[in-house]
Formats: C-alpha cells, sequence, structure tokens
C-alpha cells in the first residue's frame, strides 16, 4: 500500500504541485502592496488631516495592537513563539532600539513631508541595507545592482532638489527612518533564529520590550498630554482611522504581510523586511 502512495505520489505533475506555492506568493505579495498603500495614507490623513499631533502615541497604539494580537493568536495556538526568558534581551539587542526608532521617525517623517516626497526619500533605505548587509553580513552585491540602485538614488536627489516645500525637519526624520529600517533589516537577518524566537517572537518581545520607555517618552515631551487634549476624539471617522492605522500598522495588517510574503518566498531564509521585492516597496 505505501509503495502504491509513492508510486501515485511520484506521477504527480511537479508544475502541478508548484502552483498553489506561486499563487500563495502572488496573495502575499497584493496583500503586502495594499497594507503598505493603505497605511501611509491613513497615517497622512491621521497626522496631516485631521493634524493629529502625537506620532508617538499612534506608535504606541500600533505596539500595543502587535502585543495583544500576538499574544492572543499565541494562546489560541494559531501562531507560536517562545514563552519569556532572562536570555530573549541578549538575543534581542539592539533590535529593539532599532524597533522603535524605525516607529517613531516613520510617523514623524510622514507627518512633515508631502506624500510624494516621502516616498521619494524612502527610497534612499536600499543602499543602506546594501552597505550594511555588506559591512554586517559580509555579502557581495554584483555591478548591476549597484548601478540599479545608484540609478534610483540619482532620480531621488534630483526629485528632492526640485522640492518647492522643503522641510528640513521633515527630511532629518526621513533620513533617519532610512536608517532605522536599514538597521533593522539586516540586524533582523543576522539574530533571526527560526528554531529560536522565529518571526512572531522577534515583532513581539520588540513590542513589549519598548512600549513602557516609549510612553515614558510620550509623558515625559508632552506628546501623551497633546493626544488626551487633541479635540477630534468624539469623531467617529477619526477613531476608526486612528484604529485601522493601528491594525495595518502592525500585527493586523502591514507587518504580518511582509512576514507572510517573506516565509512564502523562502522559508528557509531569516525574515526581514528588506527581502521582500523592491518593487513593492513603492
Amino acid at each position: 500500500m505505501t509503495a502504491g502512495r509513492q508510486a501515485e505520489g511520484a506521477d504527480l505533475d511537479p508544475a502541478s504541485t508548484r502552483l498553489p506555492s506561486r499563487l500563495a506568493k502572488l496573495l502575499s505579495a497584493l496583500f503586502y502592496g495594499t497594507c503598505s498603500f493603505l497605511i501611509v495614507l491613513v497615517n497622512k490623513a491621521l497626522l496631516t488631516t485631521y493634524r493629529f499631533p502625537s506620532p508617538i502615541f499612534l506608535g504606541i497604539g500600533q505596539m500595543a495592537v502587535t502585543i495583544m494580537i500576538l499574544y492572543v493568536s499565541k494562546l489560541n495556538k494559531l501562531i507560536h513563539f517562545p514563552d519569556f526568558d532572562k536570555k530573549i534581551p541578549v538575543k534581542l539587542f539592539p533590535l529593539p532600539l532599532l524597533y522603535v526608532g524605525n516607529h517613531i521617525s516613520g510617523l514623524s517623517s510622514t507627518s512633515k513631508l508631502s506624500l510624494p516626497m516621502f516616498t521619494v526619500l524612502r527610497k534612499f533605505t536600499i543602499p543602506l541595507t546594501l552597505l550594511l548587509e555588506t559591512i554586517i553580513l559580509g555579502k557581495q552585491y554584483s555591478l548591476s545592482i549597484i548601478v540599479s540602485v545608484s540609478t534610483i538614488v540619482l532620480g531621488a536627489f534630483i526629485a528632492a532638489g526640485s522640492d518647492l516645500a522643503f522641510n528640513l525637519e521633515g527630511y532629518i526624520f526621513v533620513f533617519l527612518n532610512d536608517i532605522f529600517t536599514a538597521a533593522n533589516g539586516v540586524y533582523t537577518k543576522q539574530k533571526m533564529d527560526p528554531k529560536e524566537l522565529g518571526k512572531y517572537g522577534v515583532l513581539f518581545y520588540n513590542a513589549c520590550f519598548m512600549i513602557i520607555p516609549t510612553l515614558i517618552i510620550s509623558v515625559s515631551t508632552g506628546d501623551l498630554q497633546q493626544a488626551t487634549e487633541f479635540n477630534e476624539w468624539k469623531n467617529v471617522l477619526f477613531i476608526i482611522q486612528f484604529l485601522l492605522s493601528c491594525f495595518l500598522g502592525m500585527a493586523g495588517g502591514l507587518r504580518y504581510s511582509f512576514l507572510t510574503l517573506s516565509g512564502q518566498l523562502n522559508p528557509k531564509q531569516p525574515v526581514d523586511e528588506e527581502n521582500i521585492p523592491q518593487a513593492l516597496k513603492s
């Protein structure tokens, strides 16, 4: 009977067995692209259209949603990551610091720059990632890749040079965001061991370790007070978009989708956002 089943399996068309995997990759890519587009629009609406003055508070909301979704999913055995032990902070460092820096600088730059300029300047993440992977991971890239990335950077410089609404503070925040994103991706690739923390464990413990320090920063800078005194909390549409940003920004949307895509593309490769095809990040 076993031999018969093996023979039957051997007769299956390899193309048919690869089809579901290809479909999963396509759906994951579409899901990632949709979530990426929506999160930028929603954050821009909150921070610019509604003039929500507290990007740090919004980041805290996204961290809280991440913790809640991943913990509930773990309790219901939908996902798995290890319970806390004293070795986890050592394994993760410096990822929590990069995580919160990436978070706050990204939201702050979104509030201060136009959407097209923000999108263009985020392209500098690509050469920074290549540089850090060369230094930290010892990777080597072909001349064609270097030329392609240089072309992207040149286009970003040209676009930035024609920006009539120059905002130095916004530029500083977006370049910090590029640095944090690149460093977070490279160190995640270096640190992550699927047999230990895994992709969900890294996200969960990053949020857990940094939500309290970020709350302290929010209180000390007056960010929390501005959030509590904001006059749109009775606006149902604003509340819906705030919650949507929290879910899309972390576990409920964008983060979950890029982890799914990376796992589909190469299950044996550590998961990080930079493994996603760069064309999807625009």
